[in-house]
């Protein structure tokens, strides 16, 4: 049935990767929006916000998947190996995927929102690049996997968002590898010149929620899904310090081959490429999906840094 806002949104929105980093977003906006969830997981939280109803599986599970889907009037598909080996990668990401996709297409779900990464088009530097400007070359299984993921959700009529750099509430990766690099290499990576295409986990969980509800149906295709306003390396360093999260940048501008050189030198855990995709141009036009969507982008991930200020200095372990 029509309201005045278009058609009516899906009875019941199937989810996976609830419990993760961005899943977890989504489930509080899709709750906070009074819809039903059903969400798949492989150990359901026992101490859970009462809300969504859990089904006990995970991608590898065909009677699972069967039961995520049937009734569901939308997929979310947020569930993926970031890190691993091949074989685990690819049972996650790539069959995983097909299998889910699968069950959708036979229970006849309408609307598909597959979460992919900007990591797909590889190493860059990349700047203001459309939608496959670019090739895909993915240097890590994780992000092969997940662009052969991406295939069987395109294939069962999808909507694909490829974000950059996701930070927020929960973030275990960006600004804690930023905290590390500062240490190893201290310097101004290129002059702080840097742009990166970044979105805040709370909007990008807006725009996945959007997607899903609202509208004719999620547009088909792969979309980038960051800010639209890409983010100065510099100006991102200058926030993290003005919030005593990380030092305030210093030292002298510094070529990237010189900071190649510098990291190597002081060993840690952040490697070569993952300081590649924070410290050189990485920023992907991503106007058009919110524009579709009808959903604003909001302030920026910027402006959104403060509301995540406890969780990062918990995590990095500041007073």
């Amino acid at each position: 049935m029509a309201t005045e806002h278009g058609p009516a949104a899906p009875t019941t929105v199937a989810l996976t990767g609830a419990t993760g980093f961005i899943g977890s977003g989504v489930l509080a906006a899709l709750a906070a929006r009074g819809v039903r969830v059903r969400a798949l997981a492989r150990t359901p939280p026992q101490d859970a916000v009462p809300g969504p109803a859990w089904v006990p599986g995970d991608l590898a599970d065909p009677a699972a998947l069967t039961e995520l889907c049937t009734g569901a009037g939308a997929l979310v598909h947020l569930a993926s190996r970031v890190d691993g080996g091949a074989e685990e990668c690819e049972a996650v990401n790539d069959r995983g995927t097909a299998a889910l996709m699968a069950a959708a297409t036979r229970a006849g779900v309408r609307r598909i929102v597959h979460l992919s990464t900007a990591a797909v088009y590889g190493e860059g530097p990349h700047q203001g690049i459309e939608v496959d400007e670019v090739p895909p070359a993915p240097v890590s299984e994780a992000s092969r996997t997940r662009l052969l993921g991406e295939r069987h959700a395109l294939a069962a009529g999808g909507c694909v968002l490829r974000p950059g750099l996701v930070t927020g509430t929960g973030d275990r990766w960006v600004v804690p590898a930023l905290a590390e690099l500062v240490r190893r290499v201290p310097v101004r990576w290129e002059g702080g010149r840097t742009r990166l295409s970044m979105v805040d986990r709370a909007d990008l969980a807006r725009l996945i929620t959007a997607l899903a509800l609202d509208g004719q149906a999620a547009p088909p295709g792969v979309h980038h899904a960051s800010h639209p306003d890409p983010v100065r390396g510099g100006d991102l360093l200058t926030a993290l310090a003005a919030l005593g999260l990380l030092p305030a940048p210093d030292g002298p501008d510094t070529p990237w081959e010189e900071c190649r050189r510098l990291l190597a030198a002081a060993p840690g855990r952040v490697s070569e490429r993952q300081f590649g995709l924070i410290a050189r141009d990485h920023w992907y036009r991503s106007d058009r999906i919110w524009h579709l969507a009808a959903c604003p982008p909001g302030p920026g991930p910027l402006a959104r840094l403060p509301e995540a200020a406890p969780w990062y200095r918990q995590a990095l372990g500041r007073p």
